[in-house]
């Protein structure tokens, strides 16, 4: 019965009228029906206006004179409006909407968010953002497998299947007003996200990517969950520093910037798509569960690729207690896809760059090293100087850099106190880093470590290539054990009042984080050497394309 949409506030009588005179026989007739409410044009009038003057819109085939006079000659359902109401109402139509957009908003009542035919052709129009030649994630994903540039892996195809709905399902929604007159109906439910996990290497960010770049919107985001909340903290820094300073003497008042904060990035997207979505760090941990719970409030999607399933998230962090309720949260905003079939697709036979992770033993090294940096940097428009980057009003000194090349060591990148906002800065300012000097790491150096995790996943992301010398192998770099007892985390647990039984089973202390997150990092440096790889991030090709 097409009675369920009209809305319910319409009169009894105005009902009865439009379906008896037809005016509601179907779906389509029905949207002409509130176009012409909406519009203030007869019914009659709308049903014989030609479908290209339709389409062109109203504000365009509709002269002002005309549009007076039938405004005041005849209304809809004889309904009256003031000169006050007739002038915006003339407003709206001439300076702000067009019959596409109107019609979008239509069908968007009627089907209570989510658009038709019509509003997605609109989307896909003025979007730009589909894939050519493919109708979704999973097509895309046929398509390479028929082309032979991938092979059949069911574990990737079930996740992408799952994704592939939510890809037609996304199809025109919105989780803002798209006009006026949809503040007065009902919000749209937003559907749920994806939080998709599993083993290194098994393809969850290619999936991932292939459903985000088939999304057919323009307010999307995607990014490594690292940068999210960098630029999370910027904004409830930048928030609280708007406030009015407390006076001599009196209290300030308490002031929650979070849901502000989550307001602002649901204004600028309804789908965000995460990264390595981990939480290792506890200022993280303790904001992500109001955090989420005000963007899912707001009507944002979320889809995230991890290696850690919802429940393991912050294992054995820090407070992990006052955590715990945001995975709840997640949980019941996303479904969890796992992904895991086993194979490293990073650790497969693939073209070589070349050599380019060397060990210190080898005979002549280091001058190795400088003669690969002396030919790349013959290709620079600049001069072999040191370089002073700017991050966040702080100043961070690379002692060897030439134009999009920086010669760093292990200890310049990962013995100071640098974070992901200086590896992100490294990563955009560079295509090209060398690190030499990558020692041995045991539990005594599971800080540094953890920075070079960091590290090796800002560089990944943003496709920088990567020139490592070091004392062993890639797989043996990390080791978890050694001798420890004078270990810094002492004193941090005397700080803390933790006694050492206690502090053990702590990942902070435990070093069972770094050792999780290495995995990833091996495998990562292991694509990082391959052909592929190494021609995607010159940037320099980029710029001549």
């Amino acid at each position: 019965m097409l009675e369920q949409y009209i809305p319910a506030e319409t009169p009894t009588m105005t009902k009865y009228t439009l379906l008896k005179n037809g005016y509601c026989s179907n779906l389509t007739s029905l949207q002409k029906f509130f176009t012409a409410l909406v519009c203030c044009l007869p019914l009659q009038d709308l049903t014989e206006t030609p479908h290209c003057s339709v389409r062109c819109g109203f504000a365009n085939k509709v002269s002002l004179t005309t549009f007076d006079t039938k405004m005041s000659a005849c209304m809809p359902l004889s309904i009256k409006m003031s000169p006050s109401a007739l002038v915006g109402i003339k407003f709206v139509l001439t300076e702000q909407f067009c019959y596409r957009k109107l019609l979008k908003s239509v069908t968007e009542l009627c089907r209570r968010g989510y658009s038709v035919t019509a509003g997605q052709a609109a989307v896909e129009e003025e979007s730009g953002v589909r894939v050519p030649g493919f109708s979704g994630p999973l097509d895309h994903y046929d398509g390479l497998i028929r082309a032979g540039s991938l092979r059949e892996d069911e574990h990737q195809r079930a996740v992408l299947q799952k994704l592939d709905e939510l890809h037609r399902t996304l199809r025109g929604y919105t989780n803002r007003p798209t006009s006026i007159f949809s503040r007065f109906f009902t919000k749209p439910k937003p559907p749920k996200g994806c939080y998709i996990y599993g083993d290194v290497g098994t393809g969850k960010t290619m999936v991932m990517d292939m459903f985000y770049s088939h999304v057919e919107t323009e307010r999307k985001k995607r990014v490594h969950f690292h940068g999210f909340m960098l630029d999370v903290h910027k904004r409830i820094h930048r928030l609280k520093q708007s406030m009015p300073k407390r006076k001599a003497g009196k209290m300030a008042k308490s002031y929650d910037p979070i849901a502000p904060v989550a307001e602002e990035i649901s204004d600028e997207a309804c789908l965000l798509c995460f990264d390595e979505f981990q939480v290792t760090d506890i200022a993280d941990a303790m904001i992500l569960k109001q955090l989420f719970e005000n963007l899912f409030l707001h009507g944002v999607v979320v889809v995230a690729t991890s290696n850690r399933p919802p429940e393991d998230l912050y294992k054995n962090g820090l407070q992990r207690v006052n955590f715990v309720p945001f995975i709840a949260v997640l949980q019941k905003y996303c479904q969890t896809l796992r992904l895991d079939s086993g194979i490293d697709y990073r650790k497969q036979n693939r073209p070589s760059a070349g050599k380019i992770y060397f060990l210190s033993s080898e005979p002549d090294a280091e001058a190795t090293l400088d003669k690969m940096f002396d030919e790349l940097a013959f290709k620079q428009n600049d001069i072999t100087r040191p370089r002073v980057l700017n991050v966040h009003n702080r100043k961070v000194r690379l002692n060897k850099a030439c134009g999009t090349i920086a010669d760093c060591t292990f200890e310049e990148l990962c013995d100071r106190p640098l974070g992901a906002s200086d590896y992100l800065e490294i990563s955009r300012l560079f295509d090209t880093v060398f690190i030499r000097n990558i020692p041995l790491l045991t539990l005594n150096k599971k800080t540094q470590a953890r920075r070079l995790i960091t590290l090796v996943d800002a560089l990944y992301e943003h496709k920088v290539r990567v020139v490592i010398l070091a004392e062993h192998l890639l797989e043996d770099i990390f080791v978890h054990d050694g001798d420890h007892s004078h270990d810094e985390s002492h004193i941090l647990m005397d700080d803390l009042g933790l006694k050492r039984e206690e502090a053990s089973s702590l990942s902070i202390f435990s070093g069972e984080e770094e050792k999780f997150a290495f995995q990833r990092t091996v495998s990562r440096l292991t694509e990082m050497q391959t052909e592929d790889y190494w021609l995607e991030g010159d940037r320099s090709l980029k710029g001549k394309v």
